[in-house]
């Protein structure tokens, strides 16, 4: 991921790989192999862009990002939890992940369901346990719980995820195509980065300021994904790609083409970055992050 982050994000990318798994539940106990799945969802990451937008928000609220920790590995978590759904044979059907077999191929469908259901309940466990807050105000502690809780559930995540199973197969306008998208992939990003700038600290502006980055990013993230399900290969992504189409399923690149759905992803990305003028020159990283995550669809 070097070419991806700069040093300052790199660093943060390493905090959350060393701490992650001491977040998890540990073996020896008759869950084992629910605490392994677990585990195997959790590993080889990827790009982990949303527990390092928490640690440079906190950073850029004035605060050591180690105190955002819990809520980066809370956060991760969450994201494991959907994509091992995601990909089970109810939903897309998927057998690979992170360039390795999904875990509901190597654990099994009941074991990757359990897995799920298990990594999102120990997000909150997380998030709420005192052991990890000594330096966060508690209700700083209670609204960033509040928010992962809100932006992954029905009016976010979840609601997202409803909207993309029920439109396979049809024809939707642009209006429910983003909607669709606003939950599905912009509302974790969006959690994240609030909860970096609340555990920091921030004002009431920097929050604000975070919100909008998260989702303007998110949304340029989910329409390069969908550029990349049909321009790269499965060695590169880690992933099957044309699984979009192969359900039939509805995209900015369905809907708009290659040359609009670039634009818009370019519009987007210049949004995300305007809106992190309120922190002046301590921007550069992210303003990079946004920059270099575009130039993947080019």
């Amino acid at each position: 991921m070097s070419s991806l982050y700069t040093e300052r994000l790199t660093q943060h990318l390493q905090r959350v790989e060393a701490a992650l798994p001491t977040y998890l539940p540990k073996e020896g106990t008759l869950q084992d192999t629910v605490v392994r799945a677990m585990s195997y969802a959790c590993e080889g990451g990827g790009k982990r862009l949303r527990p390092v937008l928490t640690l440079e928000f906190c950073h850029l609220c004035g605060k050591n990002p180690e105190i955002a920790l819990p809520f980066a590995a809370a956060i991760e978590m969450i994201h494991s939890y959907s994509l091992v759904h995601d990909d089970m044979p109810c939903m897309d059907d998927s057998p690979l992940r992170r360039g390795k077999p999904s875990v509901h191929t190597a654990y099994g469908e009941a074991m990757a369901l359990l897995a799920g259901d298990a990594l999102l309940n120990r997000a909150f466990e997380t998030v709420l346990d005192t052991r990890y807050l000594q330096d966060v105000p508690p209700e700083a502690a209670l609204r960033a719980a509040w928010i992962l809780a809100h932006r992954a559930g029905i009016g976010g995540m979840i609601g997202g995820q409803v909207i993309d199973l029920e439109s396979e197969g049809k024809q939707i306008d642009a209006d429910t195509l983003k909607t669709l998208q606003e939950g599905k992939t912009a509302a974790l990003i969006q959690a994240a980065c609030e909860m970096g700038c609340l555990v920091g600290g921030g004002s009431h502006e920097q929050v604000e300021a975070a919100t909008q980055f998260g989702y303007y990013l998110g949304l340029a993230f989910q329409i390069i994904d969908d550029i990349l399900d049909v321009t790269s290969t499965a060695e590169q992504l880690g992933k099957p790609v044309g699984g979009d189409a192969d359900h039939d399923k509805n995209t900015y690149v369905s809907l708009l083409g290659l040359d609009k759905a670039h634009a818009l992803a370019e519009d987007y990305t210049a949004k995300a970055i305007a809106a992190l003028s309120v922190f002046d020159e301590q921007r550069a990283d992210l303003t990079a992050l946004a920059q270099t995550l575009l130039k993947r669809i080019f």
